[in-house]
C-alpha cells in the first residue's frame, strides 16, 4: 500500500479539492493520500467529495491555530477502484 502526501496549504477553494482530485486519480486503488489543507472549508469539501466519488476518508485532524501558521487540517483518504 502506497502512503502518498499533498500539500494544499494556502490554497483556498475548490482547488485543495481539485488538486485532491488530480493526485488521487494517478493512485491505485488502496493507495492512501494524505491531504494538508490550511482552508477551513476542506473541513466540509473533501469529507463530501469522498461521499460522492467512493473514496473512503480515513481519519480527519486539525492543529491547534498557531499565530503564524493558522490552523491546519489533515485527511487521510483510501483510494477506491475509480
Amino acid at each position: 500500500m502506497a502512503l502518498e502526501t499533498l500539500d494544499t496549504r494556502g490554497l483556498l477553494c475548490p482547488l485543495p479539492v481539485i488538486r485532491t482530485q488530480d493526485r488521487i486519480r494517478s493512485l491505485a486503488p488502496g493507495s492512501m493520500l494524505v491531504v494538508t489543507a490550511s482552508d477551513a472549508g476542506t473541513l466540509q469539501d473533501i469529507p463530501a467529495w469522498c461521499r460522492v466519488h467512493g473514496h473512503r476518508l480515513v481519519t480527519t485532524e486539525q492543529t491547534e491555530e498557531d499565530i503564524e501558521k493558522g490552523r491546519t487540517y489533515r485527511f487521510t483518504i483510501c483510494v477506491v477502484e475509480q
